[in-house]
């Protein structure tokens, strides 16, 4: 049990690994159309909240992807210069650079995207153009229906499948321009927090300093379907391995049984000098509960040790340089150690249930 656990312990932390990279700590988007402004009140109330690390502005837009005559929908991302300090994605690109400022209209695509097209890096004879519809509802030309941004490939990102199929980042002016945004407006705020252990308590402090124009969001509830499935499983798990835990501990309760049955006679010579049938019971209870605590020890210690050894060692792998992940928690320790100690109490009052006047006096 503490093995599967700290498995999905492991599963968890290396799925938020892989999200670090994808969504940030905080997201704020506004609830009203798609876009908004960056006001002076908004600056000044994010400025100070002392949990706030850093702030990064983005501009995001579902796009048109077309390169040598093959086409794909993707979303644009604009991001500024803080945007890295929050995903740390410019550390870890599966090919290229990340965008920089001497250079204008690059793009960084997912290894998806990159695959999918066709592209490699420092293609400078084939821009991949990224195209919008233009807005309107009135005539609009058909041989130039869209507004487009041509680009050069500087670099190629990995990630979760998702992430890789979905995103084109370039600098937020350059989304801005395509875009036909204003300055200072945006789609989304991203924020990277100092203690991200308190997130949900921050959202909600600062959901309310905002007002109900924005929405606040953690990158739990970016991906909520995600943890559901992760903690849903999780639960499972320990509801699966607490059924074999009950299964075991019947073989606890018959080997009370038969001792209480092999102990007969000394248990009715106990009675008899004015022991009472409580006190008998407590010493079978006390017996097969020890019985229980004993072998938990041994299980916790062996458990322990082979999650140290695999953290370690990496004996068992998911793919031939990914080692499956786990970690050790006090948590799931406790939850363990809870567990088996309460099934082994419960497992040992039924046992000693079986001492009763009848039975010593047959």
């Amino acid at each position: 049990m503490f093995i599967i656990l700290s498995g999905f312990s492991g599963l968890r932390t290396f799925s938020d690994s892989l999200l670090d990279k994808s969504d940030p700590d905080i997201k704020i988007t506004t609830t009203k159309g798609k876009s908004f402004f960056v006001t002076d009140n908004l600056k000044t109330v994010l400025k100070q909240h002392k949990n706030i690390n850093v702030i990064a502005e983005v501009v995001e837009e579902r796009v048109f992807l077309e390169y040598n005559q093959k086409t794909e929908i993707a979303f644009i991302k604009g991001v500024d210069s803080n945007f890295t300090k929050i995903s740390n994605l410019d550390v870890a690109l599966y090919a290229g650079s990340w965008l920089q400022s001497d250079f204008k209209n690059t793009a960084v695509v997912g290894r998806g995207i990159s695959n999918k097209l066709s592209l490699g890096t420092y293609n400078y004879g084939n821009p991949l153009k990224i195209m919008i519809p233009k807005p309107g509802t009135g005539f609009i030309n058909p041989r130039n229906p869209f507004y487009t941004l041509e680009t050069q490939i500087v670099g190629v990102y990995s990630g979760t499948e998702d992430f890789e199929n979905k995103f084109v980042f370039v600098a937020i002016n350059e989304a801005r321009n395509l875009l036909k945004f204003k300055e200072n407006q945006v789609t989304s705020i991203e924020l990277k927090l100092n203690d991200r252990k308190r997130a949900a308590a921050f959202a909600k402090s600062l959901k309310q300093k905002i007002g109900k124009d924005f929405k606040v969001q953690t990158k739990e509830q970016l991906n909520e379907v995600f943890y559901k499935v992760i903690n849903t499983e999780n639960f499972i798990s320990y509801l699966i391995f607490t059924l074999i835990v009950i299964i075991a501990l019947f073989n606890v309760i018959g080997a009370i049984i038969m001792l209480i049955i092999d102990k007969k006679a000394n248990l009715k010579t106990l009675y008899n000098l004015g022991a009472t049938l409580k006190e008998i019971k407590s010493i079978f209870m006390f017996q097969g509960f020890l019985l229980t605590f004993f072998g938990m020890c041994i299980g916790l210690f062996l458990g322990v040790l082979l999650v140290f050894i695999q953290q370690k060692f990496a004996l068992f792998m998911i793919v031939p340089n990914v080692p499956y992940p786990v970690e050790f928690q006090i948590t799931n320790l406790l939850i363990v150690f809870f567990t088996i100690s309460i099934l082994g109490y419960i497992a040992a009052k039924i046992a000693s249930s079986r001492i009763s006047k009848t039975f010593l006096a047959q």
